[in-house]
């Protein structure tokens, strides 16, 4: 994901928003699954765009923390952008950012 990440950063607009418009297959851990839809519509909404259709279909039942320290939860429950928070999954957005 990060190397997806740090790749995406370079790439002009419209590249971008094509490489966010064809849905990823599963990888057959809903948490993961919902986590990309997630990343996906944050990453349009940073771009101005709307996010793609099949990111409709993706949200968890229950809250899931990937970074699952005290520090790091109290931080997700602060900072999660929309996108995460949404489909139930907290994340600090500073988790999203690549060195």
């Amino acid at each position: 994901m990060a190397e997806f990440l740090e790749e995406y950063r370079w790439e002009p607009a419209e590249v971008r928003a094509r490489l966010l418009d064809t849905e990823p297959a599963l990888v057959g851990d809903e948490h993961w699954d919902v986590f990309l839809a997630a990343l996906a519509e944050h990453l349009a909404a940073k771009d101005g765009r709307g996010a793609p259709p099949w990111v409709a279909t993706r949200s968890l039942r229950q809250f899931w923390f990937p970074f699952n320290s005290r520090a790091a939860r109290v931080d997700a429950v602060v900072h999660a952008p929309a996108a995460f928070r949404r489909r139930g999954i907290y994340v600090a957005e500073q988790e999203l950012n690549v060195a």
